[in-house]
């Protein structure tokens, strides 16, 4: 399985990220480099590595869960939970940070009214109360931070082999 995962972020990787000037491929891996660097334990890093990896296969639903669809019988909830809630988490960020929200790029502010939009007080009570809220809201600040052309990062077996 990890093949196939392999397989499909070195076929559908060079597309571009949402608006932004990377590709998705630079992206997963710069989003997994910042978990890296930051000393993040290994399971932390392959959510980051593996969050935005819905984009790259073909299907109406969300691609939060689109991932899901491959990687959620793969991996454990360490893994999966953030990556299942980091468009939540963008959600709740622009709630309690209303500088958070001018700090997206305007494709990520764009995305976000396709997303539900920013939290309510009531759902940012509820997702601030789920097991892996706090790990989904730092995917999501490295998330937006992972998106510099040329920024330099191991490559891809880099973090599959770990």
């Amino acid at each position: 399985m990890i093949n196939q995962i392999r397989d499909i972020f070195l076929t559908r990787g060079d597309r571009q990220y949402d608006g932004e000037a990377v590709t998705q491929l630079e992206h997963a891996l710069q989003c997994a480099y910042l978990a890296e660097q930051a000393g993040e334990k290994p399971e932390m890093i392959a959510a980051c590595l593996f969050h935005d990896f819905g984009h790259l296969l073909e299907g109406n639903t969300p691609h939060e869960y689109r991932a899901l669809q491959i990687l959620g019988n793969l991996f454990q909830p360490e893994i999966i939970e953030p990556i299942r809630l980091h468009v939540e988490a963008k959600r709740y960020l622009c709630f309690v940070d209303p500088q958070y929200y001018s700090s997206l790029s305007r494709a990520s502010q764009a995305s976000l009214l396709t997303q539900g939009g920013i939290f309510t007080q009531k759902n940012a009570k509820k997702f601030q109360a789920l097991p892996y809220a706090e790990a989904a809201i730092q995917l999501r600040r490295w998330d937006e931070q992972a998106k510099i052309p040329g920024l330099p990062t191991p490559d891809l077996l880099h973090f599959l082999t770990k």
